[in-house]
């Protein structure tokens, strides 16, 4: 993060995210009605976490491993020449295919609906499932897109200004926490 940003907000410790993250398990098996050919996919980078936290969690309650696929979506993007002059293209893996499966494409915050668009368009490359939902940790507002998530850790309205940082162990060194961070100095 540019070093312009100032915590404003703990908006979730790691003892809230774990309470959030089991919710939000439980509603999706819930709506699911269980977890048959059901595949958790990960939006790299923090959105890989959150579906092994998911899948856990559902593990936990309902004694079945979930499949979870990781998503690249680098060349999907639409801001592409914004993002790096060569961008680095990791790798998109499923377990299982995804034809004919409910995929729960899972993502630590949701914004402006354009990395999920670009997601929607990399899934065509791989499979045509039977429906695809969307999981996110937290929804800041401001869309850009007509995309709305259909789980929902935490929904916080943000001001232009703000920015939403998910902080996981295994992409980010420290604590699991949420922040809302500021770009004004109010010091």
């Amino acid at each position: 993060m540019a070093s312009n940003l100032y915590t404003k907000k703990i908006l979730l410790d790691a003892d809230q995210m774990r309470r959030v993250i089991r919710r939000m398990a439980g509603e999706l098996v819930e709506g699911h009605q269980g977890t048959t050919d059901l595949v958790l996919v990960g939006i790299r980078t923090r959105g890989v976490p959150l579906a092994e936290k998911l899948a856990g969690e559902i593990r936990a309650m309902e004694g079945i491993e979930v499949p979870i696929g990781t998503l690249d979506i680098t060349l999907y993007r639409d801001d592409l020449s914004l993002v790096a002059p060569q961008p680095v293209v990791k790798d998109t893996r499923f377990p299982v295919s995804i034809d004919d499966r409910t995929l729960v494409l899972c993502d630590d915050v949701l914004f402006t609906g354009r990395t999920v668009r670009a997601a929607l368009d990399a899934l065509t490359d791989y499979g045509r499932p039977r429906a695809v939902r969307l999981a996110v940790l937290v929804d800041r507002g401001r869309r850009e897109l007509p995309i709305q998530a259909d789980l929902v850790g935490l929904e916080i309205p943000t001001s232009a200004n703000e920015v939403i940082k998910v902080c996981f162990p295994a992409t980010d060194d420290g604590a699991e926490v949420v922040k809302l961070l500021d770009r004004e100095n109010h010091g």
